[in-house]
């Protein structure tokens, strides 16, 4: 994407230039529209919960920008000649109970003949200018909530291999599923000034864009940062996929780390998610009622550090 140029328009709010989760774009004084798309192979064996997940994923980047699904698109890559169809209907069974959810609709789709199953969605929303929602607003001071706990990717690799527990694979099913949709009532208590979600980067990967595209220096408290507990064990046995080491390779130039924390979690941290949460930085004087209020709606928030500083592109990790 580097190589294509920057476009710009006076109505583009959001485009290519801070590797956001979707582009916004201006129709009217009171609507933008929010666009994004995500699709991938299947991260668990049972089809009806692949497409759930699939579709919570793309749907994710929406409530990333601050908006509201309204509609959403099937991309299906299907082996016809190898997979039966009814493993695809309830993928896209999966999918459309998600979206429908969301309070979206379902209004068309493409498919084509592969030979690797992928499923997604292409999903557009829509917010009020004034209220968009980006990685780069982030100001020294702010607190970090993070909505999800960390691990599913670890999970999924020992799921894909026979190897985790019935109820690690619970676990991990029920936080990929889970829809990012915060509260309207918990937003009326905050100032939230930067927001982006947690998927193929991981945690250190998505808040190094966050750093840069809001040119602060980030800080994470470790043992603050909530990780599902089988993922710790099977992170120890080695069931880290390929995906979460090109993140950990990626960030570490831009890492400072503390020399008492375990290098297992700063595997932890660069751990591939999907459908992970929403990592947001919030104005210190109401962090704690934010915080208290997602709680108090049933979402697993934790407050896992600050930005501390302005140095862009820089993340230290703390006990």
């Amino acid at each position: 994407m580097q190589a294509l140029p920057i476009q710009s328009h006076p109505d583009l709010l959001v485009g290519m230039e801070t590797s956001d989760d979707a582009g916004v774009y201006r129709l009217t004084p009171e609507i933008a529209l929010i666009q994004t798309v995500d699709f991938f192979t299947p991260v668990v064996n049972d089809p009806y919960t692949f497409g759930q997940i699939a579709a919570a994923n793309a749907l994710s980047d929406v409530y990333a920008m601050g908006g509201r699904p309204l509609t959403a698109l099937n991309i299906v890559c299907y082996p016809s000649k190898t997979v039966p169809q009814e493993v695809l209907l309830a993928i896209l069974t999966g999918g459309l109970d998600k979206i429908h959810e969301a309070g979206a609709l379902l209004v068309g789709g493409h498919s084509v003949d592969d030979t690797e199953l992928k499923y997604g969605l292409a999903v557009t929303g829509v917010v009020h200018p004034d209220k968009v929602l980006t990685n780069g607003g982030a100001r020294v001071g702010d607190r970090l909530i993070l909505t999800k706990p960390l691990g599913t990717g670890v999970i999924a690799t020992a799921m894909k291999g026979r190897l985790a527990s019935p109820e690690a694979s619970a676990a991990a099913i029920e936080v990929m599923t889970a829809l990012n949709r915060l509260p309207a009532a918990c937003l009326e208590t905050a100032t939230l000034h930067a927001v982006t979600d947690i998927t193929g980067f991981g945690l250190l990967g998505h808040a190094l864009e966050m750093t840069r595209a809001s040119h602060v220096e980030i800080t994470f408290f470790a043992h603050q940062v909530p990780v599902l507990a089988a993922a710790k064990e099977y992170a120890a046995m080695g069931l880290v996929p390929a995906g979460s080491f090109a993140n950990r390779r990626f960030c570490e130039k831009h890492l400072l780390v503390a020399p008492d924390i375990d290098p297992l979690l700063v595997d932890l941290f660069s751990d591939a998610q999907t459908n992970g949460g929403l990592l947001l930085a919030v104005a210190p004087d109401q962090a704690e009622a934010f915080l208290d209020c997602l709680k108090g709606h049933g979402i697993h928030a934790a407050a896992i550090g600050a930005v501390t500083g302005q140095t862009p592109g820089s993340i230290r990790l703390e006990p």
